[in-house]
């Protein structure tokens, strides 16, 4: 029996890529591996969404393409770095035996018997296999719901890599999530390029809610929202995050950028007006939701002044948890070719400043759970600290803040625990209640 590593590059969507692709090589007879230097066949799934992710994906190939030298091992890259680079990489790199396109996952078993050449870029259906072996802590699971992107910002290179927008059905997703909650997954992240468009393609309306709805009656303890863009954020929606138990009270929305004519330059469809109206609704009506976004720095053309505005914006602290990142010049992209393109130097000076900024804001925001009590899902030991560790509902694993704390009882991981919080700063500080 052959034995499969995988090394999982990039964002979630990616990861439930990975699962779905050891879960097919499972059922087709090859052995799961966590550790590579034992797995006869090492399979690196790559990002290429900017540069940085690129730079990670080719010295991962490189690392794992020494190992192989010294231990005779098969190599095969899939991903987004093999679907937009396959050519130029098998010129590149001889060390690697295998490229795979993300549309050839469902023949992936075929695929590694040699039968396809060096190169597979197989135009499949989008690949909606409903088992998975979970790479993510056993507590908390990702259901991506759809695949592509419609929307075509000046600066992403995803409908290039990931083709059109593609809704999986909402049965096959129900299916995947039930057998989730059969492995004991209790937080269940809902994932897309865009949620919010979800099963406009398919049945003609958007059913992000219907799925939602659906999901909720599913044994999970809390169902959390990522990349709902602001334009098809309705009150309906804003209502069933607020009102739900079992929804977190977190809603993930990708804004870039603040000042129109930057907006404009990316190509985006909401506005300065739009952002602020849909913000200060979310804030009236429900402002026990946290909310996240992101937002590039740097873009080309952005002047003193149009930064000002962005920083003016995060400075108002309309968002509790936030990601910047400096503009990376992707190829065939419109934003590519923008005349004005701005120097590294001065993108990470902005980046650095708006961090500094927004690390501030969360510091302040976090003084309101002083003495609060709340629902912590315990995910591990600190032993620097000499804490547990663990979230709440309001931060999404990996990417927000924690909640430190201290135990007179007995915890299990991914079980959630009353903690009051006794100290507030950057991250939160408590202690368990009964």
């Amino acid at each position: 029996m052959k034995k499969i590593g995988m090394v999982s590059l990039g964002c979630d969507k990616n990861r439930v890529d990975s699962e779905k692709v050891l879960y097919t090589l499972q059922q087709a007879g090859y052995k799961v591996v966590s550790n590579g230097a034992d797995a006869d066949i090492i399979i690196i799934n790559t990002c290429a969404f900017i540069d940085a992710a690129k730079k990670v994906s080719i010295d991962t190939i490189l690392e794992y393409a020494d190992l192989k030298e010294k231990e005779n091992k098969k190599l095969v890259v899939i991903g987004c770095l093999a679907q937009r680079y396959a050519t130029e990489l098998a010129e590149q790199l001889p060390e690697v035996d295998l490229f795979v396109g993300i549309d050839s996952y469902r023949n992936i078993a075929e695929i590694l018997e040699d039968k396809f050449g060096r190169v597979v870029m197989m135009p499949e259906p989008s690949f909606c296999e409903k088992g998975r072996i979970l790479t993510t802590p056993a507590h908390y699971a990702y259901l991506k719901i759809a695949d592509g992107c419609n929307n075509f910002c000046s600066y992403c290179a995803i409908p290039f890599i990931r083709g059109r927008y593609r809704s999986y059905p909402v049965e096959a997703l129900l299916e995947e999530a039930w057998g989730l909650a059969d492995q004991g997954v209790k937080e269940l992240i809902v994932v897309a390029q865009d949620t919010t468009r979800y099963g406009k393609d398919l049945y003609g309306d958007y059913r992000l809610k219907t799925l939602l709805r659906k999901l909720i009656e599913l044994p999970f303890t809390k169902i959390r929202l990522l990349y709902a863009y602001p334009e098809l954020i309705d009150d309906e929606l804003i209502e069933l995050i607020s009102t739900e138990e079992k929804m977190a009270k977190y809603l993930d929305i990708p804004l870039q950028h603040i000042d129109d004519n930057v907006l404009k330059r990316m190509n985006r469809r909401s506005r300065s007006g739009e952002i602020y109206a849909l913000l200060d609704k979310i804030k009236s009506r429900a402002p026990e939701i946290a909310l996240r976004s992101s937002f590039i720095v740097g873009f080309p053309q952005e002047s003193e002044e149009e930064f000002d505005k962005l920083k003016s914006f995060i400075a108002q602290n309309y968002i509790d948890y936030a990601g910047f990142f400096p503009y990376s010049r992707e190829e065939n992209t419109v934003a590519a070719e923008m005349k004005g393109q701005i120097l590294a130097r001065i993108k990470k000076a902005r980046e650095k400043e708006l961090s500094k900024l927004q690390s501030i804001n969360i510091v302040n925001t976090h003084k309101k759970y002083l003495g609060r009590t709340m629902k912590v899902i315990y995910e591990g030991i600190d032993y620097t600290k000499s804490c547990f560790v663990g979230r709440n509902e309001y931060n999404a694993p990996e990417i927000d803040t924690k909640v430190y704390f201290t135990s007179k009882i007995p915890l299990a991981i991914g079980e959630y625990y009353n903690v009051k919080i006794t100290e507030t700063g950057f991250h939160l500080k408590g202690e368990t209640v009964e």
